[in-house]
């Protein structure tokens, strides 16, 4: 786990029809990972984009890829999304009965592991797992929309996983997904969070720059 909040500006806020131009500059405002969200229209009612995006995106920058798979049988999608250039891969424990397996099979593409809790899981789900992961991610919204507000519970279960963390030596980051701005980024940040993810706040800025470096607590 690095000890910077590190920023990870979700493309799907982002206008599409300069979505190679919005990713290339990300860097240029600061941020670390470019978070794909991944929706099949099953696990989550909409659907956005899949692996031939991830691949045609790749080229515009050498940030993180941190692909956040909101799908149902997260297994058959691994390896496409890894042969697309995604650098993280995060499954969601109630997609996948065989979580361990599928975050073995991300390792085996030399890809970092993550895994994804819903709002209304338990942080116990994923005890068993927590020797199979870089990232937890925990969803601070229901998946499958942008713009909902940020749940407030979400700030104990950050705190619950962090001390499982730490409690066993592990270095894993935990990332915040759903409503985040300047004033729920320190909250999750103080929580135990050290990865971001944020859409509407990024991209309805006037000064992405500006933003970023907010939300980092800068």
């Amino acid at each position: 786990m690095t000890d910077k909040v590190l920023i990870a500006p979700s493309i799907l806020s982002a206008d599409f029809t300069e979505l190679g131009h919005e990713v290339r500059r990300l860097k240029e405002y600061g941020a670390d990972y470019v978070h794909l969200d991944v929706m099949d229209g099953n696990f989550v009612p909409n659907i956005t984009f899949g692996a031939p995006m991830c691949k045609a995106l790749r080229p515009c920058s050498e940030l993180v890829f941190d692909a956040h798979l909101m799908v149902t049988e997260p297994s058959k999608w691994i390896e496409s999304f890894a042969k697309a250039g995604a650098d993280i891969i995060t499954i969601h424990r109630e997609a996948d009965v065989h979580s361990h397996r599928t975050l073995q099979l991300i390792r085996s593409f030399g890809k970092k592991a993550g895994i994804a809790l819903n709002p209304a899981t338990s942080h116990n789900a994923i005890e068993y797992l927590l020797d199979d992961v870089d990232m937890v991610l925990v969803m601070s919204v229901n998946p499958g929309f942008g713009g909902q507000k940020f749940i407030e519970s979400s700030l104990r279960k950050i705190e619950a996983i962090r001390e499982m963390i730490e409690k066993r030596g592990l270095d894993i980051d935990i990332e915040v997904d759903g409503g985040i701005n300047e004033t729920t980024a320190k909250l999750a940040v103080s929580a135990g969070a050290n990865v971001l993810v944020a859409g509407n706040s990024i991209y309805k800025a006037r000064s992405k720059k500006l933003i970023i470096e907010k939300l980092r607590g800068n």
